[in-house]
């Protein structure tokens, strides 16, 4: 019967989508909740004065009051949890059912020893309207609620034509909310599946667009991106911002001899090497083009560049990936030029990335397989992987 109820989610997009969505959607319970009991405390405690002033029925007034103080408190606890993010589904779930067990005693009262019975049907119609649960779960709750309620006519009620009017008007109440309640739960659980499926489809084109299908490393337009973020976003703890540009040696020579689909893994070797570095350390890593490469990351104290330089020259070295063709080593070595900036200044995305490629560039002429690192406030200096 479940697989019945629920055929138009399952079949069409799956138990594990439609769980997903379900709990998107499950917070907004704890606002329709709150919203229901309030309506409920203003409703029953400002109906209480008509059997108090008309019909002087202290009793039905008082059940009107307790009715509408349970529901205030209900409310305000609802508002509560909602508040410390303590609240859960099982949480949701009782106190909707207390909601509904509020509902069916004051009607049940008003039902039998009174004439304002109708009350229980338009809060049974109504607030299931408000709630996105299985449909399962308001068929047990509402039948739940109007059979306790046609029992209980049966049993007290002395006029039986009246009951019989009750019974019919709690069944058709009930029928009514249940087909509405389904057809808006569908409509809103398609609305946040076609929004869940859209922004899939867009992480998915976002992540394309941004991401080195060879590398699985970002790619040059990602990288401008986040540089130009992390020049103006960082940790007061951070003074500096590091952005370094690599290049393999001799990459042109490694392609012409070993083939390009060995190029291609090597490439994804060193891509590789630089996804270590970013779990590792921290440092940010794109593909920037061809055989160069980019990293940022942020340094509380500049000489702790070197500690990740050569933390990747160790990668590289693990590669041991071998460069018959290469002028400096038989092994992949790569150039890096780095350029230190202390945050807060005025420099732009491009000037900076210009002075990292100069770096690279002064490397590349300082006998390549090395670093140079340089900065306004630091001296340039050079830095060799170890010679082991």
């Amino acid at each position: 019967m479940l697989s019945f109820f629920n055929s138009w989610h399952f079949y069409s997009f799956g138990r594990e989508r439609y769980e997903e969505c379900m709990s998107k959607l499950f917070i907004n319970n704890l606002y329709n909740l709150r919203h229901v009991n309030l309506i409920v405390a203003v409703f029953a405690g400002s109906y209480s004065l008509v059997p108090i002033l008309i019909e002087q029925n202290f009793v039905s007034g008082a059940a009107c009051i307790v009715s509408a103080l349970f529901a205030l408190l209900l409310g305000l606890y609802t508002n509560y949890k909602m508040q410390v993010a303590m609240a859960s589904e099982k949480f949701v779930y009782i106190s909707m059912i207390l909601f509904y067990l509020n509902i069916m005693a004051l009607g049940i009262f008003l039902g039998i020893w009174s004439s304002y019975d109708r009350i229980l049907l338009f809060f049974l119609v109504c607030s299931l309207l408000m709630f996105v649960n299985p449909f399962i779960f308001n068929v047990f709750l509402t039948l739940g609620t109007v059979c306790a309620f046609i029992v209980l006519i049966i049993i007290f009620r002395l006029d039986s034509e009246t009951a019989v009017y009750n019974i019919i008007d709690a069944v058709i109440a009930s029928v009514i909310g249940l087909y509405f309640s389904w057809q808006i739960t569908k409509l809103r659980m398609g609305l946040e599946l076609s929004t869940s499926m859209l922004e899939e489809e867009r992480n998915k084109y976002l992540n394309q667009s941004t991401t080195d299908e060879l590398t699985k490393l970002n790619n040059r337009r990602d990288f401008m991106q986040t540089f130009q973020r992390y020049l103006h976003n960082y940790r007061a703890s951070d003074n500096w911002l590091c952005i370094a540009i690599a290049d393999i040696d001799f990459f042109k020579n490694f392609n012409d001899h070993y083939g390009h689909p060995k190029g291609d893994e090597c490439l994804r070797g060193v891509g590789a090497a630089f996804s270590v570095l970013m779990e590792s350390m921290g440092v940010y890593a794109a593909r920037v083009g061809g055989e160069e490469f980019g990293l940022l990351w942020f340094e509380k104290d500049a000489p702790h560049v070197d500690v990740v330089i050569s933390s990747f020259f160790d990668l590289i070295k693990e590669l041991n990936m071998p460069h018959e063709k290469s002028k400096v080593s038989n092994r992949v070595t790569m150039s890096i030029g780095v350029y230190v900036e202390q945050l807060g200044e005025s420099r732009d995305v491009q000037t900076l990335y210009e002075l990292a490629d100069q770096a690279l560039y002064n490397a590349k002429g300082s006998g390549r397989n090395c670093a140079v690192i340089s900065g306004v406030k630091l001296e340039q200096y050079k830095l060799e992987p170890p010679r082991k």
